[in-house]
């Protein structure tokens, strides 16, 4: 007979909050700093790896498609397992292999060497995500603490890709490309110390691992990953690409008709059903995509058009960093506990579309100040309010053997929701930019209408994001449930899922 799982801890366990729990917290935004950081860390690395190493142009989108195909691919199994294993053991495994695997990279004397090495980053950072996630949701049990928590690491999750564009412009050109790998060896060190240090061991989840739905889930996001980001930088018409995505499609329609049938199912149903947690899939994901319009093409805007060096246009990101920090601990301490997720998400989403719509002002003579520092402060605002309520909402009222998973979850909609802005806001600025020079330009064009070309081309993809954030905004408003969120509920056990109440 199978024995019920604990309830989540309600605010009568305050009693036995854990004494070190800020301290806790500070060790787990250190940790997934580090994740984030390298989404984006090697980005402006790039060209000095390529010429240290000697790889081709073709080569070069390797560097960051080898992190994000194990990390997007694996985060599902990932936070399964860390439920099965212990979320300070898969803390502490996730922790302790990035760093390896950053020491090598930085080491790297051949692409090979270094793209294997980017590619272990991304399956350690599959543990850890859903980990930090998980630890956070499970040690602060008091919901005004709680709110406090997710108000700092949202901040984190949500300007960590940013930071990693200032810090690895910085490295690069102060130091040496190696050192945007090398850099994750104090925070590793931090972590890895902290963990020890500090976070408690938590019950286990003990139930069987769902074989084919990992074996189908992460050939289909792998799929997903790979098939965008191809697109990305071939075309929409190659089999890499259609094929590919095609065959991504059966497998996680085929993963999601399993989860059904599975006795242990990956990903119980019981976690997607629940409206507000899966709007917040849905949001974190929309506003994923509509991000990379930031991440990409506004650096591209300073770099080439404005003559802006790495790390200038990486500091010229810090007043969206501040607001998007603020914003976020202000929404998840202050406004989701009395006002729930949907009309912050909702706000975040439109406040989000009207800075990207502010952008489309751009020109040839446009500047900092006048230009880009107002769009960017009020992007960072909506950004902050968007994931200060969806990852709250995302691990909101589940029970401490879905937590791992929960928070996979969460990551898998920011990383897909990356895959799927790479390409297709890249398809869009160059389907624009094409378009203009096919009106505009006779025979070869001049530099300035290639510089105008581009410039059409990013407004094009700000126009987009202002439509994509604005159907975030729709989609929170009509998913999302009215109201604060619920008190925890005790989820149903499956069969045979059972928790160890004693703690080692």
């Amino acid at each position: 007979m199978a024995t019920q799982a604990a309830p989540a801890p309600g605010p009568s366990s305050q009693a036995a909050a854990d004494p070190r729990r800020w301290l806790v917290l500070a060790v787990i935004c250190t940790a997934y700093l580090m994740v984030g950081l390298d989404l984006t860390v090697m980005n402006l690395a790039l060209p000095s790896a390529q010429e240290d190493l000697g790889f081709t142009d073709a080569d070069r989108q390797w560097i960051v498609t080898a992190y994000a195909l194990p990390f997007g691919g694996l985060l599902l199994f990932c936070g399964r397992l860390s439920d099965l294993i212990g979320r300070k053991e898969s803390f502490l495994l996730g922790v302790g292999g990035f760093a390896v695997a950053s020491a090598v990279g930085g080491a790297a004397s051949s692409f090979g060497m270094l793209v294997t090495a980017r590619a272990f980053q991304g399956a350690f950072a599959a543990m850890l995500a859903p980990s930090c996630l998980a630890l956070l949701a499970t040690t602060f049990t008091d919901p005004k603490e709680k709110g406090k928590a997710f108000g700092i690491f949202s901040g984190v999750a949500a300007t960590s890709a940013g930071l990693g564009l200032i810090i690895g412009g910085a490295l690069t050109s102060g130091l040496d490309w190696r050192w945007c790998m090398y850099v994750n060896l104090f925070f590793a060190a931090a972590a890895v110390v902290g963990g020890l240090l500090l976070i408690q061991k938590q019950p286990k989840t003990v139930a069987q691992m769902d074989i084919p739905g990992v074996i189908l889930a992460s050939a289909g996001m792998f799929g997903v990953v790979y098939g965008f980001s191809n697109a990305a930088d071939d075309s929409w018409s190659t089999p890499s690409t259609w094929g590919v995505l095609a065959a991504a499609a059966v497998l996680l329609l085929a993963f999601a008709y399993w989860q059904t049938r599975a006795p242990h199912p990956l990903v119980p149903p019981r976690i997607v059903l629940d409206r507000n947690r899966a709007g917040a899939y849905l949001t974190v994901l929309v506003s994923g995509v509509g991000m990379f319009g930031i991440m990409l093409f506004l650096i591209y805007f300073m770099q080439i058009n404005l003559g802006f060096s790495a790390i200038k246009s990486g500091v010229a990101l810090l007043p969206m960093i501040v607001c998007t920090t603020v914003a976020a601990g202000a929404g998840a301490a202050k406004l989701l506990p009395h006002h729930g997720p949907r009309p912050l998400i909702t706000a975040g989403m439109v406040i989000s579309a009207a800075g990207m719509a502010w952008l489309t002002r751009i020109g040839v003579d446009s500047g900092y100040a006048s230009h880009l520092l107002g769009p960017l402060m009020v992007v960072g605002v909506g950004l902050g309010l968007v994931y200060s309520a969806a990852l709250g909402t995302g691990t909101s009222n589940v029970a401490p053997q879905d937590a791992g998973i929960a928070s996979a979850c969460v990551n898998t909609g920011q990383q897909l929701g990356g895959a799927i802005g790479t390409a297709l806001l890249n398809t869009i600025a160059s389907t624009a930019a094409a378009g203009w020079l096919a009106g505009h330009a006779e025979g070869q064009p001049t530099p300035e209408q290639l510089g105008l070309a581009s410039i059409d081309g990013y407004i094009t993809v700000f126009w987009w994001c202002t439509a994509i954030f604005a159907a975030g905004a729709v989609i929170a408003a009509l998913v999302l449930r009215p109201g604060p969120l619920p008190g925890p509920a005790h989820a149903p056990a499956q069969p045979s899922e059972q928790s160890e109440a004693a703690l080692s």
